[in-house]
């Protein structure tokens, strides 16, 4: 159960890690090194989280530690230090539904007036809160990867995105990045990258839902907002990176980069 892993988060279970390859091959598919270092890094968050589980789904081994390593792929490269677990210091609970949920919502436009409704949500993640996954869709994200879909990766990236105050499609960036001199030029290298593609997946998005277009291979959700295409094309550039460079070749250099990709995997 749940608890015996969490107390003993430093031992992941030979068995029990194997079993958690075999679900997910995006994991299996890491190399040797990369896999001791993400079962690791797991062990770490699986001592710092609490998971809940909402009608009556007991948390089990598998359950938590199936999100505590997809949770930590994309921090796999960043860990210098021992201090990658700090993108996710700013909450400890970890709720988890059987299914997606219904959630009820509520916005003013500019005349003032409020407009109710209702929002599927497979997850979400809370500025300084916790993080709401379903674990149907996280159960089946090796299959899903094919579609470059992964529920965990988005919420992940989100709080990823967060840590510069708040969700606006550029997260915090390095000293140096991409040989950038400022945090000012970064920002704007990052988003001079991103935003043209952004308006061409919403243009393609567009395209497919008004007049019958070619449909994206990525969830159409990444046409929303920079936010959530941020989220949308990081979880194909983890679970499916030969049909995301197909895709997105833009973006490539400029996940490698902020994920350090080519950098070496902390000792």
């Amino acid at each position: 159960m749940w608890a015996w892993l969490r107390r003993r988060a430093r031992t992941i279970p030979e068995a029990l890690w194997q079993r958690t390859l075999d679900r997910y091959p995006f994991l299996a598919s890491l190399t040797e090194p990369e896999r001791a270092h993400l079962r690791r890094l797991s062990s770490r968050f699986l001592a710092q989280k609490e998971f809940h589980g909402t009608e009556r789904l007991h948390i089990s081994d598998e359950i938590a530690l199936a999100i505590a390593a997809q949770a930590c792929l994309p921090l796999l490269h960043l860990d210098q230090r021992g201090k990658a677990l700090a993108w996710y210091s700013d909450f400890v609970g970890i709720v988890v539904h059987r299914r997606e949920v219904l959630a009820q919502r509520e916005t003013m436009d500019h005349d003032g007036v409020v407009h109710r409704y209702r929002e599927v949500l497979a997850g979400e993640a809370m500025h300084k809160g916790p993080v709401m996954l379903n674990w149907r869709d996280v159960a089946h994200a090796g299959a899903q990867a094919e579609h470059g879909y992964n529920v965990v990766i988005h919420e992940f990236v989100h709080k990823m995105d967060m840590q510069s105050g708040r969700a606006d499609g550029c997260p915090p960036l390095p000293p140096g990045f991409m040989g950038t001199r400022s945090a000012g030029a970064a920002q704007r290298l990052w988003l001079a990258t991103l935003q043209p593609a952004y308006q061409a997946f919403r243009e393609q998005v567009i395209m497919a839902e008004r007049f019958g277009g070619e449909p994206p291979w990525l969830n159409a959700y990444g046409a929303t907002s920079l936010v959530e295409f941020f989220a949308v094309t990081c979880e194909a550039y983890f679970v499916n990176r030969a049909r995301f460079e197909l895709e997105l070749p833009a973006l490539v250099p400029l996940y490698d980069a902020f994920f350090n990709r080519s950098g070496p995997l902390p000792s």
